[in-house]
């Protein structure tokens, strides 16, 4: 018996130690990864914008590749939304083009619902390196609610790498 009331206790206290340390993290997150991909700004610009493409290069998309998905409106215009519902690890959101600054930026608004709920701001940048080498960035930014937030913690480290997979595949695909 005594030792089931200290791994209680344990337990208890691990909750609390959590408790208290979420109290002192920051409740948004910022995080970037940038790739040089060899082709020409507008051509990079171009390709991204269309939201329909990431289902060949972003790591979230390939991890249902039953998703169901909807689109609302016109790809690569502001406004246009791309809804999905998947898997555990695809759940289920919608992202919308929320502003475009012809090739130079692209804002899109992630809003997911499951596994939890939560608006993402994810805006995708390009810059010419050379005239035919381009550097893209793409960033994410959010907040979370306490005690959640002790999850900022990891987000940079696990979508980061996510991320970076993303950007790797869609520098394969347009280097073709």
């Amino acid at each position: 018996m005594s030792i089931i009331i200290t791994i209680l206790g344990i337990i208890i206290a691990l909750i609390v130690l959590l408790l208290i340390v979420a109290l002192f993290i920051k409740k948004k997150y910022t995080i970037e990864r940038e790739i040089v991909i060899n082709k020409p700004k507008q051509e990079v610009f171009n390709y991204i914008r269309m939201l329909k493409n990431q289902d060949y290069f972003s790591k979230w998309v390939m991890t249902d590749p039953n998703m169901k998905k909807e689109f609302k409106g016109t790809d690569g215009t502001v406004g246009f939304v791309y809804a999905w519902e998947g898997n555990k690890q695809a759940g289920k959101g919608e992202q919308e083009i929320t502003k475009i600054m012809e090739g130079e930026r692209l804002d899109v608004e992630v809003r997911f619902k499951k596994p939890f709920e939560a608006i993402a701001q994810t805006p995708f940048t390009t810059s010419a390196v050379t005239e035919n080498q381009t550097k893209l960035t793409w960033g994410m930014s959010s907040e979370m609610k306490y005690p959640m937030n002790i999850m900022c913690l990891f987000t940079d480290n696990m979508l980061g790498k996510d991320l970076e997979l993303s950007l790797a595949n869609l520098k394969n695909i347009l280097e073709r």
